[in-house]
């Protein structure tokens, strides 16, 4: 008999669990400042874990955490436990197929919101520039990530500018939504939200987030991160600084919430502070916050450790986060009365001495100005030059000629007409320029045979690129996100019918900070309950 009761429940629990395989997880959409369900209306609240371990041991510059189907299949029970529906990755390997992990996460109702660069690929902070390589690794992650409707957004940067020294650098990360925003329209996409994830400068946190919500929409982040470590150990919503920039922030018209959370200054971390990010102080500004992060490392943020086999330890953080995070409840609005609300379109921030990045963008690198170019050309630098040897020869030809045509300026808005285009163009162009300055010298192309000269040619599509940027590519050319520029990404995807941190460099943060690599209101008994049924469905399947 006891069999025989048994056996309708599970026939149900395997229906639900293969209904559950076929059914795509809504997309999130953005109504004034807040995120909602696409199929509802109702408030969605971001309730994340970071999700990345460092490369330990091996010759990778990073792991990808989405392209190992096993850790996945480990892992995505214990964040169910602590009911996530967000998980950051920092950086992605866009060769690899992540169906089986985006699958199994959009099977526990896991979002992702992803970062588009990668350590060897990223905006420096230092030396900033977005362009044609830059770009196409951007579009190349869109291209395999843009099927599955649990990619809640992706992050066009992360901490890139973090003083007032390198403020210049936002106007690269800007150009960098701008660009990539551009990209899913023109790719027919479904709407998916570019945004950017800062770090918590007291001097510039005010101008950096109304710097990336300002302007048009096509312009404009669509969300904010903030890296917060502000509340450490037993705080308040006062004394830990939450108030404050909750207050400051209020204007902000773009859905805000910490990318990263959870200082560790006090051990073992308490998590007080997640009752107060989705209580009734905060969830008018907030949308939920990202925990830093699931993997122990060396800088001991872990929530859980993997042993030498292979296998998940609980960590005491993971206990008391769990404790926190299954008793919150935020009250949110529907998508209707967000509408009809009184977020307005936040304004740019002013030049001050604290804030320096101009409101002008570096031009959208587009490889058929850059090719026109360099068709144009007779000295051109040769193909088998290492690019660790291009710097010499920026040097000895721009000590000689005015290479304004190639450079960037970030705080004045002054950029060349070819500062866009990828460095062995680049080279090419000011190699010409200095052959030209010498009246085509037979010796002034040759650079210790790094140079040649090439028959040039000027197509009659060209023309008018040229004309407009000028001999010295000093004038403005409006180029475009080419649609075909990133095609050779990975194209495995779901099944949906829509169409680190990698994003800086320079060295680590503050103490108390993480490293570098550049939902629906359930009652508590349902949220346990979905958990320990999620992690039956796996089983079963």
């Amino acid at each position: 008999m006891l069999f025989k009761s048994l056996i309708p429940s599970t026939i149900l629990a395997i229906s639900a669990c293969i209904t559950s395989v076929v059914a795509d997880l809504p997309p999130i959409e953005i109504v004034g400042n807040k995120f909602f369900y696409s199929n509802n209306g109702s408030q969605f609240f971001i309730k994340g874990i970071a999700y990345q371990q460092n490369p330990n041991g091996t010759n990778a510059t990073f792991v990808d955490p989405l392209a190992d189907a096993d850790a996945c299949k480990r892992d995505i029970p214990y964040m169910q436990a602590v009911d996530t529906n967000v998980i950051r990755v920092y950086a992605l390997d866009n060769t690899a197929d992540h169906t089986a992990c985006m699958e199994m996460l959009q099977d526990a109702g896991i979002y992702v919101i992803a970062d588009l660069s990668q350590p060897d690929e990223s905006i420096n902070r230092d030396t900033p520039e977005w362009n044609l390589d830059l770009l196409q690794r951007y579009t190349s992650v869109v291209d395999s990530f843009q099927n599955y409707t649990n990619i809640l957004g992706f992050f066009a940067g992360n901490e890139v500018t973090n003083a007032v020294n390198n403020t210049d650098a936002s106007a690269f990360v800007k150009a960098a939504v701008r660009d990539t925003k551009a990209y899913i329209k023109a790719k027919n996409y479904r709407d998916i939200p570019v945004g950017y994830s800062a770090n918590d400068d007291i001097d510039i946190r005010l101008p950096l987030a109304e710097y990336f919500a300002c302007g048009d929409e096509d312009v404009r982040a669509d969300f904010f991160g903030i890296n917060m470590y502000e509340w450490c150990g037993s705080s308040s919503f006062k004394t830990s600084g939450y108030e404050n920039i909750t207050d400051m922030y209020q204007h902000i018209g773009i859905p805000l919430f910490f990318s990263e959370y959870g200082c560790n200054a006090v051990q073992p971390r308490k998590f007080q502070e997640v009752a107060t990010l989705y209580g009734p102080d905060m969830t008018g500004v907030w949308s939920g916050g990202i925990v830093y992060m699931y993997f122990q490392e060396e800088n001991d943020y872990g929530l859980v450790s993997i042993d030498s086999n292979g296998d998940v330890k609980t960590l005491v953080d993971y206990n008391n986060y769990k404790s926190e995070i299954l008793q919150i409840s935020p009250s949110g609005v529907d998508a209707a009365q967000e509408s009809s609300s009184s977020v307005t379109n936040t304004d740019c921030p002013t030049s001050t001495s604290n804030w320096e990045a101009a409101t002008e963008l570096p031009p959208t690198p587009d490889k058929n100005i850059c090719q026109c170019m360099v068709n144009s050309l007779q000295c051109v630098v040769d193909s088998n030059v290492a690019e660790s040897d291009y710097g010499d020869l920026f040097n000895y030809v721009c000590s000689r000629i005015d290479c304004s045509g190639i450079s960037a300026n970030g705080t004045t808005g002054d950029y060349g007409a070819y500062s866009p285009c990828n460095a062995d163009q680049q080279l090419s162009f000011v190699l010409n320029l200095y052959y030209e300055s010498q009246n085509k010298a037979k010796d002034a192309c040759d650079f210790d045979g790094r140079a040649s000269i090439q028959s040039a040619a000027t197509a009659s599509t060209c023309s008018a690129y040229l004309k407009s940027a000028g001999v010295s590519g000093l004038g403005t050319v409006v180029g475009a996100v080419q649609t075909d520029a990133a095609e050779s990404g990975s194209q495995t995807g779901s099944k949906t019918d829509s169409q680190s941190s990698g994003s800086s460099t320079g060295d680590n943060k503050k103490s108390g900070a993480a490293p570098q690599y550049g939902s629906n209101t359930w009652t508590k008994v349902a949220t346990v309950g979905v958990s320990m049924f999620a992690g039956f469905c796996m089983l079963v399947l």
